[in-house]
């Protein structure tokens, strides 16, 4: 293979990725459903996997992509919704990052479109909404896990997950806000 197919190549795995785990969120749901409990787990964990992999491979090979840019938090959203709603029915206080994960993204999404009217440039995730993906994958698998987990226990990891939500919330909302008025 050239150099130049190879180049080509690289950039559509980490694009071929995020299109695996958008695949995978109807597998997990199913999953959860029919009681497969440590399956639904391990579905989550490949899914974030393959999201670190998209992640390194389009770091390491230059192969960042606009496309890419916009699939990749595509991909974490619809799983991030998908857990957050196999999870309701068990645990009702799930509501609180469902709600705010639709505002956030609505929010982020409209400034974010603005910011790249503005500036022409598609600006990629940043460290606090990893931190923030991290964090949040943590607190749904154990809920998937420990399915007696005591109520007090949950409630803390589902409002801490929220706070981490709310910061990176502001911090990329000022970042596209930021990006709208030194582009004017």
């Amino acid at each position: 293979m050239g150099k130049i197919q190879k180049r080509r190549w690289i950039t559509y795995v980490p694009n071929t990725l995020s299109f695996v785990r958008i695949a995978m969120i109807p597998l997990f749901v199913w999953l959860y459903f029919k009681g497969h409990l440590v399956e639904t787990a391990i579905v989550l964990f490949l899914s974030g996997v393959t999201d670190l992999a998209d992640g390194i491979i389009a770091r390491k090979c230059n192969a960042i992509t606009d496309m890419g840019k916009i699939l990749d938090p595509i991909a974490d959203k619809l799983t991030q919704g998908a857990m957050l709603f196999c999870l309701f029915k068990r645990f009702p206080l799930m509501l609180l990052p469902f709600v705010l994960l639709l505002v956030k993204e609505l929010a982020t999404g409209i400034t974010g479109l603005i910011a790249v009217k503005k500036s022409g440039t598609v600006k990629g995730a940043v460290w606090h909404g990893k931190v923030n993906t991290c964090l949040f994958y943590a607190v749904m698998l154990v809920h998937i896990l420990w399915y007696h987990i005591p109520s007090p226990l949950s409630a803390t990891l589902i409002i801490g997950n929220v706070i981490t939500m709310l910061i990176s919330f502001v911090l990329y909302v000022m970042g596209n806000i930021k990006m709208i008025i030194n582009k004017k």
